[in-house]
């Protein structure tokens, strides 16, 4: 038989007067391509979703600086806030990527920190939109809030400068077990404050409700900020020790947290 020959009957899956010791594959069972269905904001490590994370968040903090300082508010805190919030998770995002690139995924942005995180910042909304609707003489801008702002910013830059001086050393995650590569840092900003990063997220997270001058959640966030921090610390200090041993110890008795009664 011709090889064109050949070649025309496989096509057309003809096997009569063909070769006998010639056996024609058999045929692959067809799927359903499913390559254009659109999968978004459904909590994968996707580049779609990275990228759509990241506009957003440029869109609140944009958003947030144009309301503060371009728009006639007697609010101007809020877009203050709002700024503020995109442009900490924008960081987190960033920093993890420059210096923990294999442990980049998309909550490393930390939106999805968990139901209590977002519940308090839900909290925050509430009790200062609620608060400016029945007492707005009390939401006017003033020194209280300009007090919040440099708190938000001296928190944000502790947490950042902390997250770029650790470098491949930090994690957002407790770890168990000592890498090769792991070291206790303590140069730069780790040579004034034991647990910078913790140092600037409770300094930030106080700042917000100052700036907002929101007093019931003020009160509630320095209680959660304790004791979510005291627990922490205390866990991811006994892991440190273990690593670590006497160097450990050195450092932390001559390394104060700054943090209110948290040791």
């Amino acid at each position: 038989m011709s090889e064109d020959r050949l070649r025309i009957r496989r096509a057309l899956r003809d096997e009569s007067d063909s070769d006998p010791n010639i056996q024609l594959l058999a045929s692959q069972p067809t799927t359903t391509c499913r390559k254009d269905e659109i999968h978004i904001f459904d909590g994968k490590n996707s580049p779609q979703n990275i990228s759509v994370y990241g506009f957003l968040l440029g869109m609140v903090c944009s958003a947030g600086l144009m309301f503060a300082c371009v728009s006639n508010t007697a609010i101007p805190q809020f877009g203050i806030f709002l700024a503020a919030l995109a442009l900490f998770h924008f960081l987190e995002y960033i920093a993890t990527a420059l210096f923990n690139a294999d442990k980049l995924t998309l909550d490393s942005y930390l939106i999805n920190h968990s139901a209590h995180y977002h519940a308090a910042h839900a909290a925050a909304l509430v009790e200062f939109l609620v608060e400016y609707y029945f007492f707005p003489q009390w939401k006017r801008c003033g020194w209280i809030n300009y007090a919040g702002f440099l708190l938000v910013a001296l928190g944000q830059g502790c947490r950042t400068v902390a997250m770029f001086s650790a470098r491949h050393n930090f994690s957002h995650h407790i770890v168990d077990y000592k890498e090769k590569d792991h070291i206790l840092v303590q140069h730069g900003i780790y040579s004034i404050i034991r647990h910078p990063s913790y140092f600037g997220f409770y300094w930030w997270a106080i700042g917000v409700q100052v700036l907002l001058i929101n007093p019931v959640c003020l009160v509630l966030f320095v209680y959660w900020l304790h004791r979510f921090f005291s627990e922490r610390i205390q866990y991811e200090e006994y892991t440190l020790s273990r690593f670590f041993g006497q160097e450990w110890a050195q450092y932390k008795a001559k390394t104060p947290t700054m943090m209110p009664f948290i040791h």
